[in-house]
């Protein structure tokens, strides 16, 4: 399973689920050898797969580091933090994200929008 970090570790992951709040945007940044990028890319896209089906769900894009960076970022936006703690902690998403190997890091973060 993929190692989770926290971006703000004042502020986990786990504890932010906790917050009732809506939209939110679920930034996900991975740490991913650049010899598992393809084998990661393919069990994302059947994690994402299952997400876009979940309750809340609007929408998600994967991005890449620019030059030979190991990053991908996942921007993620769901209805609310209690939907995307729904989906995160259901047994399916659970099952794919063991399979992410243990050399990849996460760091997951949510956020939501202000008036610039």
């Amino acid at each position: 399973m993929a190692k989770l970090q926290s971006l703000d570790p004042s502020t986990p992951m786990f504890a932010q689920f906790k917050e009732r709040t809506g939209p939110v945007v679920l930034a996900n940044t991975f740490v991913v050898p650049k010899e598992r990028t393809e084998a990661f890319l393919a069990l994302f896209h059947r994690q994402a797969e299952f997400m876009r089906a979940q309750p809340g769900f609007v929408s998600l894009r994967m991005h890449k580091g620019t030059a030979d960076s190991r990053l991908l970022m996942n921007i993620a936006v769901w209805e609310s933090t209690e939907a995307l703690a729904a989906a995160f902690g259901s047994p399916e998403f659970q099952g794919v994200a063991a399979e992410f190997p243990d050399d990849v890091v996460s760091y997951p973060h949510i956020f939501e929008q202000i008036e610039a």
